[in-house]
């Protein structure tokens, strides 16, 4: 009887041991974000840091999910577009004629150049201003000068302003003497404040501050303390370099190629090819005698100041008028299966797009099929967007679901 048990017992926890046991399903998460380098895409990094290579701080890039609408798009936050360095320009129609490449130099604008003169006869004390390059402004010291005109006339201001106090002469004029010496002490340079200041003391000073009255950035100082000088001599020169020149020469024969306000594009080697948008200013019609050959110069702005006289540039100037739908080069990646630029889209997400392009410039490319007037392309940044795409997708399904 108790082996029949016994056997019993056995079978039962048998059968229980059979029964399929509840599996735990794991689930992979795939992280949605990463870290890269904006000069390294291939670095990719699980955790915030500095780049292996170069020392970067890395940026961190957000992955859009995994829909299939979703998969061949890229959202970068606005921090992560301006460390990313990436830049946009708007699909239009452009001239993509043959181009002529010319070797320039900086210099500054002669147009808004300016020069400060002594407006009279005596001898520099003191110079405020010594430095090139030093900036100025209007109402800046400039320079102390002993003046013994200048004493006399303040001394002539003073008496004309205690006569109308002390005397009370009505055949005298008081005002029209106070207005007559204090006009000559603002042509002589003295501002409204220190005629002001002048007149609350009472008292005339040895020297008087000559203060500024331009604007700009010091190219020449042609004075120095102690030197005497006569009215109409010159004190220092300025120019502004918010707009500057970029000089070059060509050949007689190619003149007539080119003309005023043409737009040409001039890149500076110092910083780091930088691109500027400038125009044709002015074509010597006069040929130098040595060589034959014709100044051309380009105008430029210069906002932020980076751009200095001196600097060595490359202009790209467009012959002809070949209008055509183009992009800029730099915005046309090139692999295995073809050509393709990143599109901005009305979300803020970025997209890839096969084009079919055509022969252009150094500049421009003419896009025969794949984009639209208005569409917004990258022009900076697309090897970080299509390095985080095959990130996201894999190399192999980086351009799916691309059409011309």
């Amino acid at each position: 009887m108790n082996k029949i048990k016994l056997l019993a017992l056995l079978l039962t926890l048998g059968v229980a041991a059979c029964k399929p046991k509840p599996q735990q399903i794991v689930v992979k998460t795939q992280s949605k974000a990463y870290y890269t380098c904006s000069m390294h895409p291939q670095v990719h990094e699980e955790h915030d840091g500095n780049c292996p290579i170069c020392g970067m701080k890395l940026i961190k890039v957000e992955l859009t999910g995994s829909s299939d609408k979703a998969a061949d798009r890229i959202t970068l936050t606005a921090t992560q577009l301006q460390l990313a360095g990436i830049q946009t320009d708007t699909v239009r129609k452009e001239n993509i004629g043959s181009e002529k490449m010319l070797t320039g130099t900086v210099t500054a604008d002669e147009n808004t150049a300016q020069e400060m003169s002594a407006r009279i006869t005596g001898r520099i004390q003191q110079l405020f201003i010594r430095t090139i390059g030093e900036k100025i402004s209007m109402g800046q010291p400039v320079y102390s000068i002993y003046s013994e005109d200048l004493q006399e006339a303040e001394k002539e201001y003073l008496l004309a302003k205690q006569q109308q106090k002390i005397l009370h002469n009505p055949d005298v004029d008081y005002l029209q003497l106070i207005s007559a010496a204090e006009n000559k002490l603002q042509l002589w340079g003295l501002s409204a404040t220190q005629i002001k200041s002048l007149a609350a003391s009472g008292k005339v000073s040895a020297t008087t501050t000559v203060l500024s009255k331009i604007n700009g950035t010091v190219s020449e100082v042609t004075v120095h303390e102690g030197d005497y000088v006569t009215e109409g001599m010159s004190i220092l020169k300025t120019q502004t370099l918010n707009n500057l020149w970029v000089q070059a020469q060509i050949y007689a024969s190619e003149t007539g190629n080119y003309k005023e306000n043409d737009p040409v594009s001039v890149a500076f080697p110092d910083l780091g090819g930088q691109l500027i948008k400038g125009k044709v200013a002015f074509i010597n019609p006069e040929l130098s005698d040595a060589s034959k050959v014709d100044l051309i110069r380009i105008s430029i702005p210069n906002p932020q100041g980076l751009i200095r006289p001196g600097m060595l540039a490359y202009i790209s100037i467009t012959n002809g008028n070949n209008q055509s739908l183009a992009v800029p080069a730099s915005a046309i990646l090139m692999d295995g299966n073809g050509n393709m630029v990143w599109v901005k889209n009305s979300d803020g997400s970025f997209s890839p797009k096969m084009i079919k392009p055509g022969i252009g410039n150094s500049n421009y490319v003419p896009i025969l099929s794949g984009l639209n007037p208005g569409d917004i392309v990258v022009t900076n940044g697309a090897y970080l967007l299509n390095s985080e795409a095959i990130f996201k997708n894999g190399s192999d399904k980086s351009m799916a679901g691309m059409k011309m």
